[in-house]
């Protein structure tokens, strides 16, 4: 919690956090937030950070999700390549 409320210039780089390090601090910002008492100035500050995690866990989130494939077999039932998950997508 004391990356969210010294300021983003201790705060490690959201461009270079993993998805679980990113939710665990966009979480404690909410929290925070929630809890109500955290200065205006700063609550602006911890709110700008927390839509940069935000923007961050929807995008390896679609990483993942692209990724994500299921397996075609042909006729005798052997592997025979991948498609999307949802191929309307």
């Amino acid at each position: 919690m004391a990356e969210t409320t010294t300021g983003a210039s201790s705060a490690p780089e959201v461009a270079k956090m993993s998805f679980e390090e990113a939710l665990a601090e966009l979480e404690s910002i909410v929290a925070a937030l929630e809890r109500g008492n955290v200065p205006l100035e700063q609550s602006i500050t911890i709110y700008e950070r927390g839509e940069a995690l935000k923007k961050r866990c929807e995008a390896l989130l679609a990483q993942a999700e692209a990724r994500v494939a299921t397996i075609t077999r042909d006729a005798d039932g052997r592997p025979a390549g991948t498609t999307p998950l949802d191929p309307e997508g």
